[in-house]
């Protein structure tokens, strides 16, 4: 069984691993538990985050959004955050680690299904609002934009009784995870390599 730490950003995120991510790589040998490192994500941050939890697991990753990621300089991608949490950790623990940004965050993974979505919220039409923001963003649920307005939590919390902690993981569990990996290919290659690691 390989064991594998994941930090996140907060209860939510949290939360969506242990009710669902957890018990979907458990039936792949693969043991995940999540670590909050309670908001505010950074580069020093993470580096002593991870230091801290690196020696409890086989393997650790990020769970982290792009949107709430502080001190990003203009320009800045998915792709640079992740080389610099690789290269800002100590050289012992590179080779354990697989750093993962999620685009924009969390709650775009939520559109993956917009009748998951419409079935756990409170809202009017809340199905074709959502199919009109994920026909917006070329049917790529990371690819809903970083705005400040226009955020998919923000989307969410204008427009129906969202709430994070509770209808996040609820919604995710209703999607199911190969829904979201169909939906959403940033997220299902952080899945493979995570799956990689107990072949």
């Amino acid at each position: 069984m390989v064991r594998i730490g994941i930090s996140v950003e907060g209860t939510t995120e949290e939360r969506f691993i242990k009710r669902v991510l957890a018990p979907y790589l458990l039936e792949k040998k693969i043991e995940a538990r999540a670590i909050s490192i309670g908001g505010n994500v950074h580069i020093d941050k993470i580096r002593g985050e991870l230091k801290n939890f690196s020696f409890d697991f086989n393997f650790i990753t990020t769970f982290y959004d792009f949107y709430g990621f502080k001190g990003k300089a203009t320009g800045e991608t998915k792709e640079t955050l992740e080389t610099k949490i690789l290269n800002g950790v100590h050289e012992s623990i590179r080779p354990k680690l697989i750093p993962y940004i999620q685009m924009y965050e969390f709650e775009g993974l939520l559109f993956s299904c917009p009748r998951s979505l419409s079935s756990n919220l409170s809202g009017d039409s809340i199905t074709t609002w959502a199919e009109e923001i994920l026909s917006g963003s070329d049917n790529n649920p990371e690819k809903i934009n970083d705005s400040r307005e226009t955020a998919p939590s923000k989307r969410l919390l204008k427009n129906s009784n969202y709430q994070k902690t509770t209808h996040g993981p609820n919604i995710a569990q209703a999607i199911g995870i190969e829904k979201i990996r169909e939906m959403c290919n940033g997220f299902d290659n952080w899945l493979r390599k995570i799956e990689g690691l107990a072949e």
